[in-house]
């Protein structure tokens, strides 16, 4: 396709389709544009072994989908890859990435746990935060099920909205006991929401001028401004306890974000979200942490899965791959 930014609109808040006639174009679409994208790539089912597992969360369950390589001894074991999905928190599913992530397992030896969070607005903030912290820890509880050696590496990573709740799990497990003897050791952010755009106020003055990009963007491809607020409205129902300015809705006003794991953020410099997921890199920077910001030019949110052939939709994999191993080859 040209190397132009697409003029495609995929706008799922436009309002012409009721909720959950939205969530049903959205899934169908994401899940058909990753097939056939994928489908032809994929190595053979006796290269890898996929299993769903159910985990129990408050109140319900929810379904998770290990991707374990197949082992070349019985004594191989895997780092471990945390993997949440996109979808504006009220889309998405295990197909969404179910082949790209079955690529990356093959590819990178890794295990590969994929989680499908309760989402809203039937259930609001925090359950999807909630419901793939139960799971992250199911994940680092059940190492043997996944043939997974988190001392080899365990990374959290998401996509969009799965990528807000990947930076979110980061922080919070940063200060669990539980996850002492689990530490993760690196983090993938995808074209990430990290500051909800009423908590912009928050922001220090001299980086809250450079939170250009839902004004200059407001109107891009596949992802408006005014979508995003209307994505940020079903996660955060008007009386919520949980405000814009909570760092677990925004993990960019974390009061602290020393500690945290190398992070690798992929940015679409046509996305509204843009200049948060810049700053929240130089961010983990001056706390002392490592990380590698990447921009992908011209393109809009989602562009990877729309345009799967574009130029810089090619980038993004190679640096996902190459960005993994780098997380990998930090890990302790």
């Amino acid at each position: 396709m040209s190397q132009q930014q697409p003029e495609q609109q995929l706008d799922f808040a436009s309002g012409d389709l009721d909720l959950l006639g939205q969530r049903s174009a959205f899934n169908a679409t994401v899940r058909d544009a990753t097939r056939n994208a994928w489908a032809s790539k994929l190595p053979g089912d006796d290269e890898y072994t996929v299993i769903d597992h159910q985990v129990a969360v408050e109140g319900s369950e929810i379904l998770v989908r290990a991707v374990v390589p197949t082992p070349k001894n019985e004594l191989e074991r895997f780092p471990l890859l945390f993997w949440t999905h996109g979808g504006g928190w009220f889309a998405g599913d295990l197909d969404s990435n179910d082949y790209p992530l079955r690529m990356l397992s093959h590819e990178l030896r890794l295990a590969v746990f994929n989680v499908d969070y309760r989402l809203a607005p039937e259930h609001r903030h925090p359950t999807q935060v909630n419901d793939s912290y139960a799971a992250l820890k199911w994940a680092a509880a059940n190492t043997d099920l996944l043939r997974a050696d988190l001392k080899r590496g365990f990374i959290v990573a998401g996509e969009s909205s799965g990528a807000h709740i990947a930076a979110v799990l980061v922080q919070r497990s940063r200060d669990d006991p539980f996850f002492k003897d689990y530490p993760i050791t690196g983090q993938l952010l995808q074209i990430p929401p990290l500051l909800h755009p009423d908590a912009a106020d928050r922001v220090s003055e001299k980086l809250r001028v450079r939170l250009r990009s839902y004004e200059e963007n407001k109107n891009a491809a596949t992802l408006t401004s005014e979508s995003m607020r209307f994505y940020w409205s079903l996660l955060l129902a008007e009386n919520n306890p949980h405000s814009a300015s909570d760092p677990e809705v925004s993990p960019f006003l974390h009061p602290n974000l020393r500690g945290l794991p190398p992070a690798v953020i992929q940015i679409a410099e046509a996305d509204p979200l843009r200049d948060e997921a810049i700053l929240y890199g130089e961010l983990l920077a001056e706390a002392g942490g490592k990380a590698r910001v990447i921009m992908y030019l011209g393109v809009p949110h989602g562009f990877s899965t729309f345009f799967p052939e574009h130029e810089q939709s090619v980038k993004l994999e190679f640096d996902v791959r190459q960005g993994l191993r780098w997380l990998l080859d930090g890990a302790p």
